[in-house]
């Protein structure tokens, strides 16, 4: 295999398939990326066996082929070169990785150890706007759980509904509800978002092609293919978990909130809450830690509603205030022991709700 590429645009596809390669994978293959050469295009492909991204980028080729690399440390060689044209070329059971001068030689994996890896089908795949799908996920995720013990509660739930896509994401403390009206989505499936948050830095914004199928979820552009494999799990009962009202609403501006939020956060650590004490013309913020000391501070907003003290985690709060697409913040309660409500002043389609901390 030899070809010749710009370096700008090699270091991009190579960059890109890496970011599926696990760092801890027991199979050494799999720290490596698979690059083949057909027809003038190569197809840069890295997998974690759960996760696989594929690449493509058009290129100048003396010698079609394939070869296994070192996905990190190719990468990174690929794209500290000099700008200009860059030669790749597996001779001897070594890659050559040849810029304006300087020259590198990696050790070539084996490619018959590498992972017999075939496309999801996409027959049924519905086309979206990328960069809005990208931002949607991005506003649900933040309530998607890191904790691999509870892998239901990782996903996002793709789930159709009469006007669109709807996606949900929680981790128990706090649920998180986007709607994306115009997607024809059929039935609902629960896809990790460890990938989803991948999706704009690995195959791009644009026209994506979303196919959810039994056992695979797929994400399609020209820039390249995300595909990971499912949840096969039941997502919580969510919509039981939604009020249909709140009897008090507390309307903030966003960038005063989350200063304020900031500020009371260095008095505060994950499992001490900030307290909102909401009255006619706004609310008080207060963080009280017997060993450090307290905050306080009082932020001018519109109230309707019954005098009331709520707590939430100082983290979550910040979270689901910096996911709100508004320039004005509402946060809608019904009891200190009940979840609060928010979304933006003018935002229908993002619910965060979140829930209090006793006090």
């Amino acid at each position: 295999m030899r070809i010749r590429a710009e370096r700008d645009d090699l270091a991009d596809v190579l960059v890109r398939a890496s970011r599926a390669v696990g760092t801890r994978s027991p199979l050494p293959i799999l720290q490596g990326v698979l690059c083949d050469v057909v027809g003038g295009k190569l197809t840069v492909t890295g997998t974690d066996n759960e996760v696989t991204v594929r690449t493509y980028l058009d290129v100048e080729v003396t010698e079609e082929g394939k070869t296994v690399i070192p996905a990190k440390l190719a990468a990174e060689a690929v794209r500290k070169l000099p700008p200009g044209a860059v030669t790749l070329a597996s001779v001897d059971g070594e890659v050559e990785i040849i810029g304006s001068g300087p020259r590198f030689k990696l050790r070539e994996m084996m490619v018959d150890d590498y992972p017999k890896i075939s496309d999801a089908d996409t027959t049924d795949a519905v086309s979206v706007d990328g960069t809005g799908l990208i931002k949607a996920l991005a506003q649900v995720g933040v309530a998607a759980s890191g904790d691999d013990a509870r892998p239901t509660l990782t996903g996002v739930l793709f789930e159709a509904v009469d006007d669109g896509l709807r996606l949900v994401a929680t981790d128990s403390y706090r649920l998180a509800v986007k709607d994306v009206p115009g997607v024809s989505a059929e039935g609902s499936k629960l896809v990790p978002y460890r990938a989803l948050r991948e999706l704009g830095r690995t195959v791009g914004a644009g026209t994506m092609q979303v196919a959810l199928g039994e056992r695979e979820a797929a994400f399609v552009t020209d820039h390249g293919r995300l595909t990971v494999r499912v949840i096969d799990s039941t997502f919580p009962n969510y919509r039981q978990l939604l009020p249909e009202g709140h009897a008090n609403r507390l309307t903030l501006d966003k960038g005063a909130l989350l200063e304020a939020v900031g500020r009371a956060a260095l008095v505060a650590e994950d499992h001490i809450p900030v307290r909102l004490a909401m009255h006619s013309g706004g609310v008080e913020l207060s963080v009280i830690r017997q060993e450090v000391g307290e905050a306080t501070e009082l932020l001018e907003g519109e109230y309707i509603g019954e005098d009331m003290t709520i707590a939430f985690n100082t983290r979550y709060l910040t979270d689901g205030v910096n996911a709100v697409n508004d320039e004005a913040v509402v946060i809608e309660t019904s009891d200190p022991l009940k979840p609060g409500l928010l979304h933006g002043a003018d935002e229908n389609d993002f619910r965060y709700l979140l829930m209090p901390v006793r006090l």
